[in-house]
């Protein structure tokens, strides 16, 4: 088993990381629209831990956007590179990411990250540090909004509310991603912008990943082939002193 290590000169600690965030945040471009819904190919990412062990698997599966069908998947094992720090998680899990995009035979034209891009406290997800760093455009699709809030969501297929930070006596709300209901009557999932892709871009991608489930397919597949490479890492790796 080839297990990634941490690379040499990552941040070890919150101040060199928070650094590192503000100098790539301005990097960001948002006004790129972004491939269309539907066309060419779809790369969903996941990692999933072992902090007993220091492991950290990524998963990339890439599906032909219009189909659904998946064209390629890919797994690495890293170590886990960061410590746990809410609002810096992209640096736990980046190195073992990267490697697994860089694995991929195919282009994996739009990455879907199971998280945040914008809707981050300091505007700078893992969807958006991934778009940085790899000049891909991107988004995140997640299961809860963090620290963020909006307002009524109807009830149906394809309804939105924005995602708000702020909005209170320290000035107006800022507009940082939507919640969106992607079947009826379910919880909905909470889409950001990452990195050359707008918001309404994101919400549609997403909308066209979701056919049938909660879930994007991108981040159903992903996230089942990082856990499977989990526990196959794990059976192979000396237990923990």
């Amino acid at each position: 088993m080839t297990i990634i290590e941490v690379p040499a000169g990552w941040p070890a600690g919150e101040e060199a990381a928070r650094a590192v965030q503000d100098e790539l945040r301005a990097r960001v471009d948002l006004d790129e629209p972004g491939p269309l819904p539907g066309t060419g190919l779809v790369t969903g990412v996941d990692v999933a831990y072992d902090d007993d062990r220091d492991l950290v698997a990524a998963a990339a599966v890439v599906l032909d956007a219009a189909t659904l069908a998946v064209v390629e998947e890919a797994t690495a094992i890293g170590r886990i590179a960061f410590p746990y720090i809410p609002g810096l998680l992209a640096f736990r899990e980046l190195p073992a990411v990267l490697a697994v995009l860089e694995s991929l035979a195919s282009d994996p034209g739009l990455v879907v990250c199971d998280g945040y891009g914008r809707a981050h406290p300091r505007r700078f997800g893992l969807a958006s540090h991934l778009g940085v760093l790899t000049g891909l455009p991107s988004i995140g699709v997640a299961k809860n909004p963090f620290v963020f809030h909006h307002g009524e969501l109807g009830p149906r297929r394809g309804d939105t509310a924005d995602l708000l930070a702020g909005g209170d006596r320290t000035g107006p709300a800022e507009v940082v991603g939507r919640a969106l209901r992607t079947r009826d009557g379910v919880k909905p999932v909470y889409v950001s912008a990452g990195h050359r892709v707008t918001l309404d871009n994101a919400v549609a991608q997403t909308l066209s990943l979701a056919p049938d489930y909660r879930l994007p397919e991108t981040t159903r597949h992903a996230d089942r082939l990082c856990r499977q490479a989990l526990t196959a890492a794990a059976a192979h790796a000396p237990d923990p002193a």
